[in-house]
């Protein structure tokens, strides 16, 4: 067997694909898409809608789609991308934008296990631990 990569991959539904990217680029400026192909007419999800994206992050390669199958589950905190920030005051930062409009699992603090942490849901569901070392 030969595994050529392996990538998370991000299901949105009911169409939210597009504003998670919005979010992700306003919140992580130096984001890049590489490719964002939609469904267009006549295909089987929803014109405009996301059929495959690949974005990076801080070097971290990332898929999503927007399914137009309605699944009886979404994001779940056990998944979740790990953030690490050079500094305390960038993991304050960088959680209280992530949280705007989603959960705060774990506040910005001192837990024992690093100077800063802090571990949020975004307004998409899509968990995100922020640690400074």
């Amino acid at each position: 067997m030969t595994v050529k990569t392996v990538h998370p991959f991000l299901m949105f539904q009911d169409g939210h694909g597009a504003a998670a990217l919005d979010f992700y680029r306003n919140v992580f400026p130096a984001m890049t898409v590489e490719r964002l192909d939609l469904y267009g007419p006549g295909s089987p999800g929803p014109e405009g809608t996301i059929h495959r994206a690949e974005f990076t992050i801080a070097g971290q390669k990332v898929l999503a789609s927007d399914s137009f199958v309605r699944h009886a589950f979404g994001f779940t905190p056990s998944f979740s991308f790990f953030v690490q920030c050079g500094s305390e005051d960038e993991v304050t930062a960088l959680a209280d934008r992530l949280k705007d409009g989603g959960a705060e699992m774990m506040p910005a603090g001192d837990y024992g296990f690093s100077k800063r942490f802090a571990w949020v849901s975004d307004r998409f569901g899509v968990s995100w631990q922020i640690n400074c070392d």
